[in-house]
């Protein structure tokens, strides 16, 4: 494998879809309020965003990496790692530095954007960064934080940040589209821990898959998509969000078959793959839907 392969593998490049779906639904918001955009900036943001997404990838990958985590999991499409490393661990130092050259990034992103909308901006910046560099080595050891980390980073971050990055105003309706990505990554970050378990606990990692058990985080998925759609809901019944955005409840409607199958295979994580494809269809296509029917509904 290829310094280059190595790279893309470890970049996680196929999760990089939830970051895009979450930029349009916030690009959506700016669009709700009829704000004009401005191309360079949007691609800016949209640069930055990504390049947060892949740091945070690639130094959880070293990261594991260096603790022996990658070297016992159960790979699967969704969790265990890329493998790439383990494969090919001369280039371990390389990965690193990548990671850390697109947190650089991300920062000139962040502070072009600061001299352009004023502190405002800062508090959200501030926490992204944090997400980024204390997600693997510290809130991963603290099972609220853990859960929450990943929701705060796709939904309030990522949504309101891309909302006051483009010049939006009145917040409310970018915080309450923020609430659903924002419980349905929570509810994915949590549902690809299940296969990891073990390993995860061996390196001094405590999830809520490790403190309370598969079968009670199980239902902690469920209860995260139904605090989802029960947010959409509330959104649009007091006007904080356009009624077209209740389209996004239609990819939610997967999260019946997934509860199924995982309420039935919960605790044998050799048959969860099915129900993590699901989750991760859902929490592609929500925000997904709901930012292409507020925009379409806002076309002339």
């Amino acid at each position: 494998m290829t310094l280059l392969a190595v790279l893309r593998a470890t970049a996680r490049l196929p999760f990089l879809l939830l970051t895009l779906s979450c930029l349009l639904l916030g690009l959506a918001t700016v669009w709700h309020i009829g704000m004009p955009l401005d191309g360079v900036l949007l691609a800016k943001v949209v640069a930055g965003a990504l390049c947060a997404h892949i740091s945070v990838n690639m130094l959880n990958e070293y990261a594991d990496f260096r603790s022996g985590l990658d070297a016992t999991t159960r790979r699967t499409p969704f969790s265990g790692g890329s493998g790439a490393l383990p494969a090919q661990p001369q280039w371990a130092g390389a990965v690193l530095a990548v990671g850390l050259l697109a947190l650089g990034l991300t920062l000139a992103v962040g502070w072009a954007v600061l001299r352009l909308r004023g502190w405002a901006i800062l508090p959200i910046g501030l926490a992204g960064v944090l997400l980024v560099l204390l997600y693997t080595p510290w809130l991963t050891r603290h099972p609220l934080l853990c859960l929450l980390a990943p929701g705060l980073g796709v939904g309030p971050l990522m949504v309101v940040g891309t909302h006051v990055a483009l010049g939006g105003h009145n917040l409310g309706a970018a915080l309450a589209a923020s609430w659903v990505p924002g419980c349905l990554a929570s509810a994915l970050l949590l549902l690809n821990q299940f296969p990891d378990r073990e390993a995860d606990r061996v390196v001094g990692r405590r999830n809520l898959v490790i403190v309370r058990g598969r079968p009670w985080a199980a239902r902690l998925v469920l209860v995260l998509h139904g605090l989802a759609a029960a947010g959409l809901l509330v959104a649009v019944l007091l006007r904080w969000l356009p009624t077209p955005t209740l389209w996004g409840l239609a990819p939610m409607a997967l999260a019946v078959p997934m509860g199924r199958w995982l309420l039935r295979y919960g605790d044998e994580p050799e048959r969860l793959l099915p129900a993590m494809t699901l989750n991760v269809v859902v929490a592609l296509a929500t925000p997904l839907f709901m930012a292409v029917a507020a925009m379409s509904w806002q076309l002339p």
